[in-house]
């Protein structure tokens, strides 16, 4: 079973959510992400920025992937909606990122309270978008040109899921 863990925990873990961070950066970021910072130090930026919704997963003491969330619209006593990234290393796509999917929105609403969790994912990502339609994700935009990545002009679409009402 996987576990959510911060990637302060353990060295390690910080270490290894590194790595996958710059091997799969180029699905992750647009032109401006790192704003001339080296990738050590954007990550751990990133790291601290999101903290504490910044969360790596953990499989028999190995990180799987991470997740995070951003841009969180709420107050210290009410969250509505955020971003969400994640990022997996190749051997756990498939059925373990949707487990990690299903269980992950569960804690964002059930036990943060979020009503709303939005992803941004660029439009040939397509492993991405079939694991966001999964785990109950809609598309509700298209962001024409909205960014810059490797120089050319960026398309984004805009994915979302909300809390279940009972």
């Amino acid at each position: 079973m996987p576990k959510f863990l911060s990637p302060f925990e353990k060295p390690a873990y910080f270490e290894q959510a590194l790595f996958l961070y710059t091997k799969y950066s180029k699905f992750l970021d647009d032109d401006y992400a790192r704003n001339g910072l080296s990738i050590f130090d954007y990550f751990e930026n990133l790291v601290i920025q999101t903290s504490p919704f910044f969360y790596v997963i953990v499989e028999n003491d190995e990180v799987c992937g991470f997740v995070y969330l951003d841009n969180i619209i709420g107050d210290s006593n009410r969250l509505h909606s955020a971003e969400l990234t994640t990022c997996f290393d190749k051997r756990y796509w498939g059925n373990f990122t949707k487990l990690c999917a299903v269980l992950f929105l569960g804690f964002c609403f059930e036990k943060c309270g979020f009503q709303k969790i939005k992803a941004l994912v660029y439009p040939e990502n397509f492993r991405v978008k079939t694991l966001l339609k999964f785990a109950g994700f809609e598309k509700e935009a298209l962001l024409k040109d909205e960014t810059l990545r490797n120089n050319k002009l960026q398309d984004i679409e805009v994915y979302s899921c909300r809390k279940a009402k009972k």
